[in-house]
């Protein structure tokens, strides 16, 4: 089986909106649900847990009633975190899923997931036991000597950009989060489940990403994402 963990537990001061940035509303239809529907037309996700803000539950299931959204079966509240949210909702599936069940973990705020991604992530999870969406970094990168300037840079061939989705074995995701929370590894800050494995010592696997994949953090990001829905050339696009 695979099981949708959608993340949408933020508030999204950033987008200077009324309202969390996941439930924004884009030619009468929320983020979250472009996000969902990706989601439940791919044939291989057989099931979605969204992780929400309390108080906006029944918003979600109301929405997801409203789009057809079949594959929703459970909506869980977040945390104080990111990675306080997402172990909520691996903890959820505890006793719905299999050790070798694969679980995607996914942001609400990115839209624009192509099936061929998902479908990628999933079958390389299914191989190695985990698989991260990346892409290769097409810009220079330079490591800042004393905040004006620098003599040192990486070399761009030896980075990968990774972002979400991402896959994992249930028993590997359930064991890591046990782990991270109770030694306090790869928890804080800026942290998610793919940097918290590593520190843990797993090794990742790249899955193929998607510069349309953009996660929606500023009104910039948002534009750019109604342009993405008004091209007439993405025949992927509902």
């Amino acid at each position: 089986m695979n099981y949708a963990i959608i993340i949408a537990g933020g508030s999204g001061n950033r987008m200077g909106q009324d309202i969390p940035k996941q439930f924004i509303n884009v030619y009468d239809k929320p983020v979250l649900i472009y996000t969902l529907e990706s989601f439940q037309r791919h044939p291989q996700i057989d099931a979605i847990e969204v992780v929400c803000i309390d108080g906006w539950h029944d918003v979600v299931r109301a929405y997801a009633k409203q789009f057809n959204i079949m594959k929703l079966k459970w909506v869980v509240s977040g945390g104080e975190t990111g990675q306080e949210s997402i172990r909520n909702g691996v903890y959820n599936l505890k006793d719905i899923c299999k050790d070798e069940d694969v679980v995607i973990i996914h942001d609400g705020i990115r839209p624009l997931v192509e099936d061929s991604v998902l479908t990628d992530v999933i079958v390389k999870c299914k191989k190695y036991g985990n698989a991260v969406t990346s892409l290769p970094y097409n810009e220079q990168i330079f490591v800042i000597d004393d905040e004006v300037s620098t003599t040192k840079y990486i070399p761009r061939e030896t980075l990968r950009r990774v972002s979400t989705p991402q896959a994992y074995k249930y028993g590997k995701l359930n064991w890591a989060y046990q782990e991270a929370f109770e030694k306090k590894i790869g928890i804080y800050g800026s942290s998610y489940t793919n940097t918290m494995m590593v520190e843990l010592g797993e090794r990742l696997y790249f899955a193929i990403g998607s510069e349309k994949n953009i996660k929606l953090t500023t009104k910039d990001d948002l534009e750019m994402f109604k342009s993405y829905l008004k091209s007439d050339k993405d025949s992927w696009l509902k």
